[in-house]
């Protein structure tokens, strides 16, 4: 799914017109953005949690030379899916 499919579910299915929809789809995505870039943790209820970690410098191979390299400190993003996302993926009945 692309963000203009985003873009058109929302249209269809909430009654905006397109631009509407566009504007919705980008501040969400402006607002999950800014949130993240300041380390901040997004928990969306029945879908899961992203969240930002910092990686260490560290020592490394390059796999074609084999010559070690630094491989510098960085901010990763992870996501981690509630057990109602694994649920619905995994076809599990949430009333059983």
């Amino acid at each position: 799914m692309t963000k203009a499919d985003l873009i058109e579910s929302v249209y269809v299915q909430a009654g905006f017109s397109k631009k509407e929809a566009a504007d919705v789809v980008d501040l969400v995505f402006e607002t999950i953005k800014e949130t993240l870039e300041r380390g901040e943790k997004i928990k969306i209820s029945g879908f899961g949690n992203f969240v930002v970690r910092e990686k260490r410098s560290r020592v490394g191979r390059n796999p074609q030379t084999g010559r070690e390299i630094t491989i510098s400190e960085r901010r990763v993003l992870t996501f981690k899916p509630s057990q109602v996302l694994k649920d619905a993926l995994n076809g599990v009945d949430p009333q059983a």
